[in-house]
């Protein structure tokens, strides 16, 4: 038992969309498997975020300059973050594409990882809840 929740919890590390399956795959109660996906998915943010700016140094570190354009268009994270601001990069983000991917744009964007951070984990914490409740009760429908 002990890792069938390990490996839920290793799972909503980097995808919370493969653990809960997992869990119920795995025979796990709901109420663990909600638990240990949002141990999870938690460490992964935190991890991405403390690793997120050495990462970024080192890919800066080999990057070539690129020539600035005269007229620069935005790309789409720079539209979204101009439309929903951290809320949307942190809860929406997590929410949908997952958290480590909101935390890297996040970083990529020079966002205050703080409000960054808390944004996310509220996200992870609704996602795993969403997504458990959601699983449980269509197991039930079956």
């Amino acid at each position: 038992m002990f890792f069938k929740i390990l490996t839920v919890v290793g799972l909503s590390t980097f995808e919370i969309y493969a653990a809960i399956p997992a869990g119920f795959a795995f025979g796990l109660s709901p109420w663990t498997i909600f638990f240990s996906t949002i141990t999870g998915g938690l460490a992964g943010v935190f991890l991405v975020a403390f690793l997120g700016d050495k990462i970024k140094n080192l890919f800066s570190r080999y990057k070539k300059p690129v020539a600035e354009k005269e007229k620069k268009t935005a790309n789409l994270a720079h539209r979204l973050w101009a439309k929903f601001g951290i809320i949307g990069l942190g809860f929406l983000g997590t929410v949908t594409v997952g958290a480590p991917i909101s935390i890297a744009v996040g970083v990529g964007l020079n966002v205050p990882l703080k409000k960054l951070l808390a944004w996310c984990c509220l996200g992870v914490v609704v996602r795993c809840l969403v997504f458990t409740l959601g699983g449980h009760y269509g197991l039930k429908l079956l």
